[in-house]
């Protein structure tokens, strides 16, 4: 049987029918860093740059066909997992990782909307922190998200210590926690990359500027640089600055005032 030439990144996440955020997002990320991308569809949405109109969700058993195929024919360096609206998604996929045990997982926690919109039932929310955090190499929530997997508030910078600090407890081997949200008037964002060496702070000035598919393609590249070798930290570094550079870069492409990232003019360093 053929080796495979090139390396592949699977995301297994939500189809944005915009075109900004979700599986589109995460293949244009995986494109700009050189890797095959990969996806398995965890949800079809309508929407757009001012709201998600709808959800439909596979059965879990088509999810998990689509994760087997994947893994059937091609060499996968990392996995990258996003919107996953229901609990018996998130057992088909926690069961298709336990079963195919890729050697890297970037779990992106979509439960919200840069619409505001809830993407995540109430039901998948224990199954999230149970069954897919505990399997997953970085855990890359922003502050809602991780004050809903916590269930408490995290009102300031020195509160992202603590609570990044009760992320790597629930059994993640690292953590990207992202201070975007923080209204504490600075001038720049906070990102805390945590594991079990420290944490490390990652700084870059605040853009005033309303963006779509930042978390998706944080993510995601920090899979397609874990897919080519790169360190786990380093990785999680390289990706803020990526996505920093693809804000600054982005353009809106709708009717609403976000802006959509520049995944292929922001390059890499």
């Amino acid at each position: 049987m053929q080796t495979p030439s090139i390396v592949s990144a699977l995301t297994i996440a939500g189809s944005d029918s915009g075109g900004g955020a979700g599986i589109q997002a995460d293949l244009k990320t995986f494109a700009a860093h050189g890797v095959h991308g990969l996806s398995a569809i965890a949800a079809l949405t309508a929407q757009h740059t001012r709201a998600v109109t709808a959800v439909h969700a596979p059965p879990p058993e088509f999810l998990r066909a689509q994760i087997d195929a994947c893994f059937d024919d091609f060499d996968i360096g990392a996995v990258k997992l996003g919107m996953l609206a229901h609990a018996g998604l998130i057992h088909a996929v926690a069961d298709a990782l336990d079963a195919h045990a890729p050697v890297h997982i970037v779990l992106d926690p979509v439960m919200v909307a840069t619409s505001g919109a809830r993407l995540l039932e109430s039901d998948a929310l224990d199954a999230l922190r149970t069954r897919l955090i505990p399997l997953s190499t970085l855990v890359t929530p922003n502050l809602p998200e991780a004050e809903l997997l916590l269930g408490h508030a995290i009102a300031s910078r020195e509160a992202m210590h603590a609570a990044a600090a009760e992320l790597l407890a629930l059994g993640a081997r690292a953590v990207l926690l992202k201070g975007g949200h923080l209204e504490d008037a600075a001038d720049d964002v906070i990102d805390l990359y945590a594991d079990a060496d420290g944490v490390r702070v990652l700084r870059h000035p605040r853009l005033a500027e309303s963006a779509h598919g930042t978390g998706c393609t944080l993510a995601s590249a920090v899979a397609a640089r874990l897919s080519t070798g790169m360190a786990m930290a380093e990785s999680a570094e390289a990706a803020t600055d990526y996505v920093h550079r693809a804000l600054r870069g982005g353009y809106r492409p709708g009717r609403g005032d976000v802006r959509v990232l520049d995944h292929f003019g922001a390059g890499l360093a």
